[in-house]
């Protein structure tokens, strides 16, 4: 009895484990709908595609930040997948053992540097260069092309949206390399040494063996990129410009929704439409978090995992 009466104490109390997960994420989003209501119920839908934030006048809208926190995420994916991967392959496949390891090591120690220090260093480091550089030679010289022109034209302060999504890069390719080498270590060697007998090169093995027998757990790690890239507060909030309006050059200042949460906070007074607007742009951020986990959950279906 006393071995029953165990088990089920010990059943009881993981599965309590499991549910304060539910319980907490529903808190959370009950949290921020709730206190967004003021918002809704002043703008309407209309809060989400519009661009006016105002504080003086109490108009806001949701549109700029949603804008931003989008265009920079995407951007951090298109630089950090390609790059850890890469780093994640090299690792596992072709590095020696005496070079994979220290920097492995290193690898997973950028991961833990705090956020605050990658948006000191890209202040510091990535907007002069973006300024002084870059962007003046991109005006220059793609400037009049009639797209890229529009798309990449801007005036050279350093800051903005391709400098945010750099600096988030650089932040995210840790956490996704970290992911895509264990997935590439608990790969069988047997998979790979039979590749390569039947004289397959590596990139023979990597597109037609790697990928597909990893992919799940790739998406995995391209998914926790991009949560971290969304979330993200302070690294964001020093290179991005911190200005509340669309801007279609890549170099024009932006927001994201999380750097103008952590702006405004402090000067939003409880119970004002500012405060609730806020709360409303947290709960925005939520919707879209768990629509690309959605997302990202379909294409492991259609792919039959």
């Amino acid at each position: 009895m006393g071995r029953v009466a165990g088990d089920r104490l010990f059943a009881g109390v993981v599965r309590a484990c499991a549910l304060s997960i539910l319980v907490l994420m529903g808190g959370l989003v009950a949290v921020l709908a709730w206190g967004g209501v003021a918002a809704w119920s002043a703008f309407g839908p209309g809060f989400v595609w519009s661009t006016v934030w105002n504080p003086v006048t109490e108009h806001f809208g949701a549109a700029a930040p949603v804008f931003g926190s989008v265009v920079t995420t995407v951007l951090a994916l298109l630089f950090a997948v390609p790059l850890a991967f890469g780093i994640a392959f090299w690792l596992v496949e072709m590095a020696p053992a005496v070079v994979a390891a220290p920097i492995g090591m290193a690898v997973q120690l950028l991961a833990a540097v705090p956020s605050i220090i990658f948006g000191m260093w890209g202040f510091f480091v990535i907007v002069p260069v973006m300024a002084r550089y870059v962007q003046p030679w991109v005006n220059h010289h793609l400037g009049p092309v009639p797209v890229l022109g529009a798309v990449l034209r801007s005036a050279p302060y350093g800051t903005g949206l391709l400098t945010g999504g750099l600096v988030l890069a650089v932040m995210v390719t840790p956490f996704v390399c970290a992911v895509m080498r264990d997935v590439f270590m608990a790969m069988p060697a047997q998979v790979r040494e039979s590749a390569y007998g039947l004289g397959a090169t590596r990139w023979e093995v990597m597109r037609n063996v790697t990928l597909p027998w990893s992919r799940p757990a790739l998406i995995g790690g391209i998914m926790l990129g991009m949560g971290r890239a969304l979330g993200e507060t302070m690294a964001v909030t020093f290179v991005i410009g911190n200005t509340n309006r669309i801007g279609w050059s890549l170099f024009a200042p932006g927001n994201t929704i999380a750097s103008l949460i952590a702006l405004e906070f402090p000067e939003s007074p409880a119970g004002s439409l500012k405060l609730s607007s806020l709360l409303a742009l947290g709960f925005i951020l939520m919707v879209i978090s768990f629509l690309t986990l959605a997302c990202s959950r379909l294409l492991l279906r259609r792919g039959g995992v």
